[in-house]
């Protein structure tokens, strides 16, 4: 899947204390995507931009967060924002002054406005990492929307959202372009969630591999893609030979080229298969051609075409590797 030309424009909203895994984690995963498009000759899907209320703000470790752009009057109809979570007040640390205070007051009015009018608009996304579904909250953004947050935090944002549908137990909950995360790291899952969706399997399978994450989805979304299955493990040459048939599925792979593709002998890639993905060469390439031809055919192709599509050589060909697959 080639994404749309057009950037989108990923802004994180930095407030202090703001939780630094909260927002290295997500806007590395979109870097990183913007990446592995380029390696592929692709533009670039995403522009990341940090905006606050102060050009800098101290991080939840205390490292301080320069070079933030101010709150922008405007965000474009397809940007995403990012609210990230922050780190309590300590016992015995000094409340907030009165600058802050009328700082959080404006980025509260700031968000709800352009917040609100991404959500309203449908074409962009509101993105909540861990606590920041608080923030979201305070601002009047889920209002009659499901959500989740961090396991500690749920009954808390019950009270700050009483119109909401609070999940428990979710990495992620989507709701239209309300996209939360429950804790920390979770917002790596639902990030990589996003990439998938705007740039492709590939594309996701290729950033959870560099970041050395497994993919994880929403218990009540479909089943793990087979493009984005078999890839839990670090295994370079395996990774490569699974980049290459990921990209060119319909091509004519069989057991001599990947293995020329790894640079390992037919024999030695059929073992590293089944020590590292849990499968076989041929298995492997079917499940994701099987995976093709059914979007093919939920995309309003016929069988025989579907089955050209995915490189099936007929569609009694795809019939019967289904059915091998099956059992």
């Amino acid at each position: 899947m080639r994404p749309p030309d057009t950037l989108i424009d990923a802004v994180f909203l930095v407030q202090p204390r703001a939780l630094l895994l909260d927002l290295a984690g997500p806007a590395e995963a979109l870097r990183l995507a913007n990446q592995a498009l380029q390696r592929q000759g692709l533009a670039p899907a995403f522009r990341l931009r940090y905006v606050a209320a102060q050009p800098q703000a101290a991080s939840s470790v205390g490292l301080m967060v320069g070079g933030l752009e101010p709150l922008p009057s405007t965000l474009t109809p397809d940007s995403w924002l990012f609210l990230l979570g922050c780190r309590h007040m300590q016992p015995g640390e000094p409340a907030a002054g009165s600058a802050e205070r009328a700082d959080q007051l404006r980025t509260l009015r700031w968000l709800h406005e352009v917040g609100g009018t991404l959500l309203e608009a449908g074409a962009g996304r509101v993105i909540s990492i861990c606590s920041g579904a608080l923030l979201a909250a305070e601002a009047g953004l889920l209002q009659q929307r499901r959500c989740t947050t961090h396991h500690e935090l749920l009954d808390e944002l019950r009270e700050r959202a009483p119109a909401a549908e609070v999940v428990d137990n979710r990495v992620f909950v989507l709701d239209g372009p309300l996209a939360t995360s429950a804790g920390i790291t979770a917002g790596i899952d639902l990030t990589l969630h996003l990439i998938q969706a705007r740039c492709g399997d590939a594309i996701a399978a290729s950033v959870a591999q560099t970041m050395v994450v497994y993919l994880r989805r929403n218990p009540q979304d479909p089943e793990l893609s087979p493009l984005l299955a078999h890839r839990h493990h670090l295994h370079p040459a395996l990774h490569r030979v699974q980049d290459a048939i990921s990209a060119r599925p319909a091509e004519d792979w069989n057991l001599d080229r990947m293995a020329a593709v790894a640079h390992v002998t037919p024999r030695h890639l059929g073992r590293l298969f089944g020590e590292h993905a849990g499968t076989t060469p041929l298995r492997y390439l079917q499940s994701i051609r099987l995976e093709l031809a059914e979007r093919a055919r939920q995309k309003g192709a016929s069988l025989s075409e579907a089955a050209r599509l995915a490189g099936f050589s007929s569609e009694q060909q795809w019939r019967r590797t289904r059915h091998a697959l099956a059992h």
